[in-house]
């Protein structure tokens, strides 16, 4: 892929170019989760909302909101494409065909919408909130992150002439290839790019997955975002997020069915998936206590993904686990995925080797690693933290507690109630980077 992207940014209109091209350009566990909501809880209504976790950056300064706006009514213009609901269709993901349902497929195409939504500003801070139908909500999450995300970027890159702008990139290609040489000293690790939520751009992300496609060869899993999966013929990546299981608890009545709400979104999962997507993320209510009263049979899924622990903690953990429950953990998959790069990577893979699959997803600090490359020296460019949660269902408070208490969000009243009902104790985790 030959883009000059200081010639881009420079003399291109960005007010006409669209930031998402494609209701397909979103993560592949978007779509598994749509139909799984569809199937499962299509009258339930839900409240969402973007906020920036760097206070420091003040977005509204650097965004007008008139401009999102503008964007998110593209966004909410677009429909899905006859070509891309057939090959949703016909394509083999996770080794299943027709993982799909054809009367989902025919409701997608023909019916979804994308909710309403409203942009506030709040002490310099933009609060952008969507609010409807669950299945017409959820969509939103990567949407909205990476039209921030990319704006922002914009506004950075409105400040330089093309001298700088070539530059900039130039170091940033540069960067960007030290990294994959590491990697490719180590042809055993397996990597998926994760990096649409908060991204640099669409054409810098879709240049990164090229890159590693021909750089990485068969160490490349393939990518979370389904329309660069299918532009570009790899594995689309992806399986479940917080999202489920903090609805099911917001719907759950009094502490025991609320405490059991972890569990009961894994049995209505694998009712619609299997093999490759039993991937347990138990992190929302606090890992520890999640494994110590899981039932048996989730054991027998096929991996766990770690997010909010420290993942060698939580590779550990995860193991001995499965030791004690009988099974065999080199069988089992480890994907690592919050706020990975090139060092902890390579660390991790060494650490677990020859005890477990371990895999990582590279997110952010893949496309939209900036630092240090601004040729003025200054951090418009650094990446953000950007987070799109459930605030409400059906009217209720959703909550996540998270294994890293700098990542709880809900009323302070109901993270208390949480903490009582499944024993987490807050701990304070690493600063959230991105």
């Amino acid at each position: 892929m030959n883009v000059n992207f200081a010639e881009r940014a420079h003399n291109h209109n960005w007010k006409l170019d669209p930031i998402v091209r494609s209701l397909l350009d979103t993560d592949f566990y978007k779509l598994l989760m749509l139909q799984f909501i569809w199937k499962n809880f299509p009258a339930v209504t839900v409240t969402s909302e973007v906020t920036n976790r760097t206070a420091s950056v003040r977005l509204a300064e650097q965004i007008p909101m008139a401009m999102l706006a503008e964007q998110m009514e593209h966004v909410r213009g677009l429909r899905f494409r006859r070509s891309e609901i057939i090959w949703l269709a016909g394509n083999t993901f996770y080794g299943t065909r027709s993982i799909f349902e054809p009367a989902f497929l025919d409701w997608l195409e023909r019916d979804f919408r994308l909710s309403d939504y409203t942009i506030t500003e709040n002490d310099g801070q933009l609060a952008v909130r969507f609010e409807g139908l669950w299945t017409e909500v959820t969509m939103w999450e990567v949407y909205g992150l990476a039209l921030v995300s990319e704006l922002k970027t914009r506004a950075a890159l409105s400040e330089l002439n093309e001298l700088e702008l070539d530059v900039l990139y130039a170091r940033a290609k540069t960067k960007l290839w030290e990294k994959i040489e590491r990697l490719r000293a180590e042809p055993e690790v397996r990597i998926s790019e994760f990096g649409t939520r908060r991204r640099h751009s669409f054409l810098w992300q879709e240049y990164v997955v090229e890159v590693l496609r021909v750089a990485l060869g068969a160490s490349l899993s393939g990518t979370s975002n389904t329309f660069l999966a299918y532009k570009h013929d790899l594995e689309a990546m992806g399986t479940n997020a917080h999202e489920l299981p903090m609805a099911m608890a917001a719907l759950a009545d009094g502490d025991e069915k609320l405490h059991a709400a972890q569990y009961r979104v894994l049995e209505l999962w694998q009712k619609s998936y299997g093999g490759e997507l039993l991937i347990m993320l138990p992190d929302t209510f606090g890992t520890t206590q999640f494994l110590e009263g899981a039932p048996d049979w989730i054991a027998d899924w096929t991996g766990q993904r770690c997010d909010s622990k420290d993942p060698f903690v939580a590779g550990d953990e995860y193991i001995a686990w499965l030791l004690r429950r009988g099974r065999d953990a080199r069988r089992k998959r480890l994907i690592a995925s919050d706020g990975l790069d090139v060092d902890e990577i390579l660390r991790l893979h060494a650490y677990f080797h020859g005890r477990i699959r371990f895999s990582a997803g590279w997110g952010t600090l893949l496309t939209n690693d900036f630092r240090g490359c601004h040729p003025r020296g200054e951090t418009e460019l650094d990446p953000i933290s950007l987070v799109c949660k459930l605030m409400t269902v059906n009217g209720r408070p959703a909550v996540k507690l998270s294994d890293n208490a700098r990542k709880a969000t809900g009323p302070e009243s109901e993270i208390a109630r949480y903490r009582r009902v499944f024993g987490s104790v807050a701990v304070e985790g690493e600063a959230v980077v991105v």
